[in-house]
């Protein structure tokens, strides 16, 4: 099987040079084989392919060398395009962490309805600190909201709906972490999503990643899940049990 996967791929490396929309019949990275490889987008660090299994990217330097090469993968500048992301994560980081501290709620007052959508938001950091402080879990929701039909479809039939919202009000944190291709995205979240994305190893969307206030993955679901918000909430509950 290697030897088959190494012919295919020096085949493809002899027909031309590396393009956006490239496919390959199979694509090795490390110890991880994908099959009907479409190439999308070569950068310095990463190529980003759909596969039969959905969406990806992986690092040009678990590719063979020949690959590399095809790829036209250059070490030196991706450690300096990867230490700018690394730069620029933290200066995102730092600037959340200036932010003023969230009020606590008002005791005096009745407690508000529960909303009918569930609140989004953006800072991992700020959702660990948040849901440490009231004893919750964080739920990650990598998605693609302008393109990535299945994630429109989840956020329609379980995430916007009011039985989800209300499980969420009361035991999660919610952080949205969205990879666009349409909508301008501020350049410094971008970085920290992708840095995201790389840390959680996320290779398709929508995926649903439940951490705990520490930051420990506690369970994931991959792709579209059947059976509405009960389903989906029957599942984080058997990730923390």
């Amino acid at each position: 099987m290697h030897a088959k996967i190494v012919s295919l791929m020096i085949l493809t490396v002899l027909a031309g040079f590396a393009r956006a929309d490239e496919k390959f019949p199979l694509l090795q990275a490390g110890s991880q084989v994908y099959t009907n490889v479409n190439i999308t987008k070569v950068g310095a660090t990463d190529i980003f392919f759909t596969h039969a299994g959905g969406m990806a990217n992986v690092k040009l330097k678990t590719l063979s060398p020949e690959l590399q090469k095809h790829f036209n993968y250059d070490p030196q500048k991706a450690r300096a395009v990867e230490q700018k992301k690394a730069d620029d994560n933290a200066a995102y980081q730092k600037q959340l962490a200036q932010q003023p501290a969230v009020r606590p709620p008002d005791m005096s007052r009745p407690p508000a309805a529960p909303t009918t959508r569930a609140v989004w938001r953006n800072d991992f950091a700020g959702a660990l600190k948040q849901a440490k402080s009231e004893n919750k879990l964080v739920l990650l929701d990598f998605t693609g909201s302008d393109w990535c039909g299945w994630c429109m479809k989840f956020e329609k039939d379980v995430l916007s709906t009011p039985k989800f919202s209300a499980y969420a009000d009361s035991k999660l944190q919610l952080v949205r972490l969205d990879y666009p291709h349409h909508t301008p995205q501020p350049e410094a979240l971008r970085q920290a999503n992708a840095a995201l994305s790389d840390q959680f190893h996320v290779d398709g969307f929508p995926t649903f990643v439940l951490v705990n206030a520490d930051g420990k993955e506690l369970g994931r679901q991959v792709g579209y899940l059947e059976g509405g918000p009960d389903a989906f909430i029957a599942e984080l509950e058997s990730f923390n049990r």
